[in-house]
């Protein structure tokens, strides 16, 4: 087996891949993190800002600028576009100013802050990660689809592009790309909650009840304690007439929690 070299020293995607150094793609694990615990240390990797940048873009949008109000969303906006009017090609901060637009709606704001990292640095993957979202909520979706193409070109088995791939293929009812887009995510992370429940999503939405059936439960054994799934599996299970089996699992979300009122229209259903 071939050595492969650490890149150190090198602070673009281009470089390592180009000369097959070591990457460790490891974004699936953020839904993770988003998800549960409550303190993380992130110690700088060898390949210096890069893997913070794309962990720490991928989270912002999810979780300090989704704390906030709409008025502290704007606030924020501010302080970091001030900042980057002193260090305007900072890549952090560009990404970070992109982030607050994005919580705000600011799609084409966003989408030019991303143009500007991307004129700099091609083979960024958390503008074209984020680029990619942008162009989906403008209706872009032919440049979307080049952007995450893009971005698995930088980072192949980038977990997050594919995921956005997969889904966004389904939406222009590319149907067969998308069941093939997810059924290598799945291969490719066998223990994420995330990708069995979006197949098993894309399968109900073919019409393979059963298949979601099966996706779902595998989700919920790898992520017991989410709602989102369990909701979703009794609502298949009640598409496939199971309505004993749906009744249980709606009665389980009762005992996790779940206002039984929400769940009105699964019960009647369920009868």
């Amino acid at each position: 087996m071939a050595r492969r070299l650490y890149p150190l020293g090198i602070q673009t995607f281009a470089e390592i891949i180009r000369r097959k150094m070591v990457y460790v793609d490891k974004t699936a694990y953020v839904w993770n993190m988003a998800a549960t615990g409550k303190f993380y240390f992130l110690s700088r990797p060898i390949v210096a800002r890069y893997a913070t940048i794309v962990v720490m873009a991928l989270m912002c949008v999810h979780t300090e600028a989704g704390a906030q109000t709409r008025s502290q969303l704007r606030d924020s906006l501010k302080v970091a576009a001030d900042r980057l009017a002193y260090s305007p090609d900072s890549t952090d901060l560009r990404l970070k100013k992109a982030g607050y637009n994005l919580r705000l709606e600011q799609w084409a704001y966003a989408q030019d802050e991303y143009d500007y990292i991307l004129k700099r640095e091609p083979g960024n993957p958390a503008a074209l990660f984020y680029r990619a979202y942008t162009n989906e909520k403008l209706h872009r979706d032919d440049f979307a689809r080049r952007d995450y193409e893009s971005l698995l070109t930088v980072v192949p088995g980038h977990f997050e592009g594919q995921l956005g791939l997969a889904l966004l293929n389904q939406k222009s009812k590319r149907h067969t790309e998308a069941l093939d887009q997810i059924n290598r995510l799945v291969t490719q992370y066998p223990d994420n909650a995330v990708a069995y429940a979006a197949r098993a999503g894309i399968e109900m939405e073919q019409g393979m009840v059963a298949l979601a059936i099966f996706d779902y439960e595998e989700a919920i054994k790898r992520d017991s304690t989410n709602t989102e799934y369990r909701i979703d599996y009794a609502d298949a299970l009640i598409r496939d007439r199971r309505t004993a089996e749906a009744r249980k699992q709606l009665d389980e979300l009762v005992r996790m929690g779940v206002a039984r009122a929400s769940l009105r229209d699964f019960y009647k259903r369920a009868k």
